[in-house]
């Protein structure tokens, strides 16, 4: 599809990280760089050397660090030197591909945008994904009450309020977040919630056939119903509660399997279900590529997330709207938002409340249905790329025009 009329832009968009990896924020960087190309917009990708390349996508890496090549996913003291070589490339990039835009993905893609913006007269649109100092504490890099969060607070500030001329959220609560926690004046704050890509994520996208053969393949009994989880495996996105769930489903005896598709560290979880008494139990993928997540993904009949983050996006939700699946899930603001009133709600941390939830959709098909139906209708309705596209090209003509 094409500009029709309106003006193109040349965006350069700043990326901390390894892209393309299947999973989280990843989904978001690709999402938006395909939507903003299919309306006409020409779009460079900074990021760092490792990573896939993605057909139709022009992705500009930095050079190889002489040490530690075998950086892969999370935070790392590491991650400084790969930002410092981002930083040059990306300056490069701007000098050779002179954008209209800086669009920096992260506080990391913040910080090195916001200096590049300035070097090169640009405006720098930060695309928030939660909050850096809550996402630290979260994983247990920072104490809420040590002599560092302080500073790490006032170094989110700076990035939030000094760098960009617009910040593009992940969620509403996120834009409330901005203003409560680090006063980001409300001007600056363009909500634009993750999206489905329903062509991708199609609940029919296998037969009925061809799902009996993959659940066979990946070594799932017959006549089950299945639990799927798709996402990074780490206790910060609740896959120690997952197991426990788990075992106490089939401490009662429920005719049900759990499918767990992601990375890393999946031997620990797997010697984790072990421990628990469900390694028979529990299917573990490991690493899912994005093209081959829909017909993994189409196999479950109930769909679960534990992340704990009260902040943060949650793409996942999104993919399992989108394949028609009913989720049982902790309760967040960020989750209301994106499954209203259709979310199977658990309070948070409760894993007995998240096995009674998930035993009464296991035991009643019609309501897993009509759950899933309505919200692939909210996913279609609320939650496009299309609509998303356009209000990203609205945001730029504001601080171009």
């Amino acid at each position: 599809m094409g500009n029709s009329g309106r003006r193109p832009y040349r965006i350069l968009m700043i990326a901390p990280t390894s892209f393309f990896s299947d999973y989280g924020g990843h989904i978001r960087i690709l999402e938006e760089a395909t939507i903003l190309q299919e309306l006409g917009h020409e779009v460079v990708i900074a990021t760092y050397y490792k990573g896939s390349d993605m057909p139709g996508l022009a992705i500009r890496r930095t050079w190889r660090l002489p040490y530690h090549t075998d950086y892969e996913v999370g935070s790392s003291r590491h991650k400084l030197a790969f930002d410092l070589y981002l930083g040059v490339k990306s300056l490069l990039e701007g000098l050779r591909f002179r954008p209209d835009v800086i669009h920096g993905h992260m506080h990391e893609g913040a910080l090195i945008g916001g200096l590049a913006a300035r070097l090169l007269g640009k405006p720098l649109v930060f695309d928030f994904q939660g909050s850096l100092t809550a996402e630290m504490v979260d994983h247990k890099f920072l104490d809420p009450d040590g002599r560092l969060y302080p500073w790490a607070h006032r170094l989110e500030r700076f990035i939030c309020n000094r760098l960009p001329q617009a910040i593009l959220t992940s969620s509403q609560r996120a834009g409330q977040v901005l203003q409560e926690q680090f006063g980001v004046p409300e001007q600056l704050i363009h909500p634009l919630p993750d999206c489905a890509n329903p062509r991708r994520f199609d609940p029919n996208v296998l037969s009925p056939e061809e799902k009996v053969k993959l659940r066979r393949q990946i070594g799932i009994p017959d006549g089950r119903v299945i639990i799927a989880y798709l996402g990074l495996l780490t206790d910060y996105q609740g896959i120690p509660h997952l197991l426990r769930v788990a075992q106490k489903l089939k401490a009662a005896g429920e005719n049900s399997h759990m499918l767990i598709m992601g990375y890393p560290s999946v031997e620990h979880y797997q010697q984790m279900a072990q421990q628990l008494g469900v390694a028979d139990w529990v299917t573990f993928t490991g690493k899912v590529e994005y093209r081959a997540a829909p017909a993994l993904l189409s196999l479950g009949d109930i769909a679960v997330t534990a992340k704990m983050s009260a902040t943060e996006g949650s793409g996942k939700l999104l993919n399992y709207m989108a394949m028609a699946q009913p989720v049982a899930l902790y309760d967040s603001p960020v989750h209301r938002e994106y499954l209203g009133d259709l979310g199977v709600y658990v309070k948070r941390g409760d894993v007995d409340g998240f096995a009674t939830a998930v035993t009464q959709l296991i035991h009643d098909p019609a309501r897993r249905a009509c759950l899933g139906e309505k919200s692939r209708q909210r996913a279609l309705e609320q939650f496009s790329w299309q609509r998303a596209g356009r209000k990203i090209e609205q945001v730029y003509r504001l601080l171009t025009s």
